[in-house]
């Protein structure tokens, strides 16, 4: 006797976060009810246009936003910048360079350094080696 696997699914809010949309942001038939693995799947395969546009325009979740400015989550909010942002307003934002931008983008790079020291302490690298080398 086999048992039927049940199907996955996962609430709105965890789907749009590994679709790298803003929730609000998405259709009111995607917030409703739940999401299954396989229409997950098939959303990324296969984007719908309103996937491709959120994607392309915004507004973004943050973990967007600071990846695509090149600053940590906690530096947008040391910047006060709480809301999404749209590609729009993100690419202002790059053009500006205002100072909190610049310093957190330096903060960043640092503690990637340090991290990439880190790592190469462990492995029993130096840091400068090629990766494998």
């Amino acid at each position: 006797m086999t048992r039927q696997r049940s199907t996955q699914t996962m609430k709105p809010a965890t789907a749009a976060k590994k679709l790298g949309v803003h929730l609000d942001a998405t259709p009111d038939e995607f917030r409703a009810g739940v999401v299954s693995r396989d229409e997950l799947d098939a959303l990324q395969a296969d984007p719908p246009e309103w996937l491709r546009e959120l994607r392309r325009n915004g507004p973004h979740p943050r973990q967007v936003v600071a990846d695509r400015l090149g600053v940590s989550i906690s530096g947008l909010a040391r910047a006060e910048i709480t809301e999404p942002l749209t590609t729009a307003q993100i690419a202002a934002l790059k053009e500006e360079q205002p100072e909190w931008l610049r310093r957190e983008r330096n903060t960043r790079a640092e503690a990637q350094r340090a991290e990439a020291r880190l790592r190469a302490q462990r492995s029993g690298r130096r840091p400068d080696d090629p990766v494998g080398g």
